[in-house]
């Protein structure tokens, strides 16, 4: 049995999403370039919520694009903090560690 790649897989419900005028869902899923297929499910990762929201309301759409292809995948997003995203969360913490600690002047 072959293989199953992700990115032709991915790269398929992308094809059926436009042919079926999902524009929105179109857009989102171009631009996403991580997919993999482990334990028979199709899944996405996302730092951004937009997508996440986008995705998973499109989720019957994606399903019907992976069906379409004669699969039974199931679809699987999965949600994870960028490396800006858990900098950005650090220095929240420290500034609060800090807040009334330390003073400074120009």
């Amino acid at each position: 049995m072959t293989k199953l790649s992700a990115n032709n897989v991915w790269g398929k419900v992308v094809l059926y999403l436009k042919e079926h005028h999902k524009v929105a869902l179109h857009v989102a899923c171009g631009d996403i370039a991580n997919p993999v297929i482990e334990d028979n499910k199709l899944k996405i990762k996302t730092s951004d919520d937009l997508v996440l929201d986008v995705l998973e309301n499109g989720r019957k759409d994606i399903e019907n694009a992976i069906r379409w292809q004669g699969l039974e995948l199931e679809f699987v997003v999965e949600k994870f903090e960028s490396g800006e995203q858990k900098v950005s969360k650090d220095i929240k913490k420290i500034e609060n560690f800090f807040k009334n600690k330390v003073s400074y002047e120009d």
